[in-house]
């Protein structure tokens, strides 16, 4: 396991340090409101959120590979903590908050096997367009949550449907004084970061909000306020939970390991390709997992990337993690010192707050370039959206998982195989003939590229084209599979090369195999389809095998001899005809786990 802060702690320079502790107070400042907020999202008391922020973000700048990425509570994480909670606490708080510390558990230890086990490439089956419309529709689930408690009106349960059709012939409920505080505040915010984006307007609006109630007794109004907040150090230690409660956290842990690591990614990825630097996605699943075990242990939720809080530390001039370690510090003496001084919040402006967070991820632009780029991209973003706002969080985000798998596997087994032939005036060149005459072909042989790798799930269908192709050309007596494409093959994959081979050799047609690469060909090998296909049968280039096919047949004809050699014949290259195909010294091995 790699420990980054070694590495970089060493050449740290002190003029960064200003920037980075600027920075570090400007991630305070943004992240106290949005983890109280968020604490109400994941249904637990606010002070949850901000357990979880100070060993998160010292976890992280130990294990992290992002010099700039700041972690924390996030919206997505947060809404799905709160509805696997609510169904296993039964609506105990106390339990509420055992559990909810289990799952970050969980979440840690799901993304460190990961990491151990260098899954970080399963990461990638979370598109973008799936992850885009997964998160607008979390996005619009809490807006449609926290609309209640900005406007003063009774909690609202059930689908998403029955919840916006409660909410709009309850509008008679509303608290007017409530509503007049929270839709304040949201326009503050929004306002505030449109033309002054630099200042700490949440922090602003919150520290305005508790002076404004306790003033005016705001609670004796008919304002809902957070009421009695403890104060003192976080809970430090491993939360209590009901054995027969583990199988659900476990499952839970990994639902928001795939959610927390899609938008943490997708951060760390933007502020690489900025910052001119990269990042190692096994090492990010280590340093999220022990975020996530650092946020357990201090009794808070599961956390993530957070893109908003990554950009306020970017504008305020971040070099290194030590803009997260100084955060960390905030935050604590704040949960010590200042906890108490809550009391008096009035729950309507944490939904303020929430929903400014949150808002700027509904990315419209995304989606309309999606539709504009490609239509398959636009679908699958709208199916993953729809998905969560049926389903809800969790089966939302299996069912965007299994729309991403199945979209790859389509995709995968869509193959388009082209006939080949030499073009004119480039050696060694070859293109398809479609829409191209000019290129040269051969009597006799025909050289078919598989655009797409060859696998169990697509083997069939290569199978009846490369037989169909064949079954439409006149006079053949051999045929050049290209398989370029296909890094790697299966037993499936091998057993509809063999069924070629067997049907082209009951017709006296002779097969060729080019470009195989060598995990490919040790397959082949283990399978002893090569000892059936013979020797000299596999090529590094068309040009090679389509020589070795005219020369051990003996074809003559050429359907455009202007294009061979000199002399009237296209002959093997010395090294080529000494050669006898591939050897399995003709590519670098590599290890079964590279």
């Amino acid at each position: 396991m790699r420990v980054p802060v070694v590495e970089w702690i060493k050449s740290y320079q002190i003029r960064y340090l200003g920037p980075d502790l600027i920075a570090g107070i400007v991630v305070a400042a943004l992240a106290m409101p949005q983890s109280l907020g968020y604490s109400g999202i994941a249904g637990v008391p606010i002070l949850v959120g901000l357990y979880s922020i100070p060993l998160a973000l010292i976890a992280y700048a130990v294990f992290g590979s992002s010099p700039r990425l700041v972690v924390g509570p996030v919206s997505t994480v947060s809404v799905l903590s709160g509805t696997l909670v609510a169904d296993l606490s039964g609506g105990d708080p106390e339990k509420a908050v055992g559990l909810t510390a289990a799952l970050a558990f969980a979440t840690g230890g799901v993304l460190i096997l990961g990491g151990l086990l260098r899954l970080g490439w399963a990461a990638e089956f979370m598109s973008r367009p799936i992850v885009t419309g997964f998160v607008f529709g979390l996005v619009l689930l809490i807006v449609l949550g926290e609309i209640p408690s900005l406007l003063g009106m009774p909690p609202e349960k059930g689908d998403v449907l029955a919840r916006a059709w409660s909410i709009a012939t309850s509008l008679g409920d509303i608290n007017p004084l409530t509503a007049a505080i929270g839709l304040t505040a949201l326009a503050i915010l929004f306002l505030g970061a449109r033309f002054v984006p630099r200042v700490p307007w949440g922090l602003l609006v919150l520290i305005g909000s508790i002076l404004l109630s306790g003033a005016l007794d705001l609670a004796a109004r008919g304002v809902t306020t957070v009421g009695a907040v403890p104060t003192g150090f976080p809970p430090f230690g491993l939360p209590d939970v009901d054995l027969g409660d583990l199988g659900p956290i476990v499952t839970g842990g990994v639902a928001l390991a795939l959610v927390g690591l899609a938008e943490g990614l997708s951060a760390a990825r933007l502020l690489a390709a900025r910052g001119g630097y990269t990042v190692d996605t096994d090492q990010e699943l280590l340093a999220m997992g022990a975020s996530n075990l650092g946020s357990g242990f201090s009794g808070g939720m599961g956390v993530a990337g957070s893109l908003s809080k990554t950009a306020a530390a970017e504008r305020a001039g971040s070099k290194t993690q030590i803009t997260g370690v100084s955060a960390a510090v905030i935050v604590f003496i704040a949960i010590v010192a200042l906890a108490g001084s809550l009391s008096p919040l009035p729950k309507t402006v944490l939904s303020a707050i929430v929903i400014q967070a949150v808002w700027g991820l509904m990315d419209v632009a995304a989606i309309r370039r999606y539709k504009q780029v490609r239509r398959n991209d636009f679908t699958s973003s709208l199916a993953a959206l729809v998905g969560v706002l049926l389903l809800g969080p969790l089966y939302g985000l299996l069912a965007a998982i299994a729309l991403a798998v199945l979209g790859l596997v389509y995709r995968s087994s869509r193959i388009d195989m082209e006939v080949m032939g030499k073009v004119p005036d480039e050696k060694a060149a070859w293109g398809s003939i479609r829409n191209h005459p000019e290129r040269k072909t051969y009597d006799g042989v025909i050289v078919i590229r598989l655009d797409a790798p060859l696998f169990w799930a697509n083997a069939t269908q290569i199978a009846d084209g490369v037989l169909s192709e064949v079954a439409k050309s006149e006079d053949i007596h051999a045929v050049l599979i290209d398989l370029e494409a296909t890094s790697q093959l299966d037993t499936t994959s091998v057993d509809a090369l063999e069924l070629i081979r067997t049907r082209l050799e009951q017709q006296g047609i002779e097969l060729y195999l080019v470009r195989v690469f060598y995990l490919a060909r040790q397959v082949l090998a283990k399978s002893g389809f090569i000892d059936a296909l013979g020797e000299g049968r596999m090529w590094h280039s068309i040009s090679a095998g389509v020589r070795a096919a005219r020369k051990d047949l003996g074809i003559e004809g050429k359907s455009h001899p202007q294009f061979d050699d000199e002399n009237g014949e296209d002959r093997l290259a010395p090294d080529e005809e000494s050669a006898g195909g591939y050897t399995d010294t003709d590519l670098p091995k590599q290890r079964w786990w590279q």
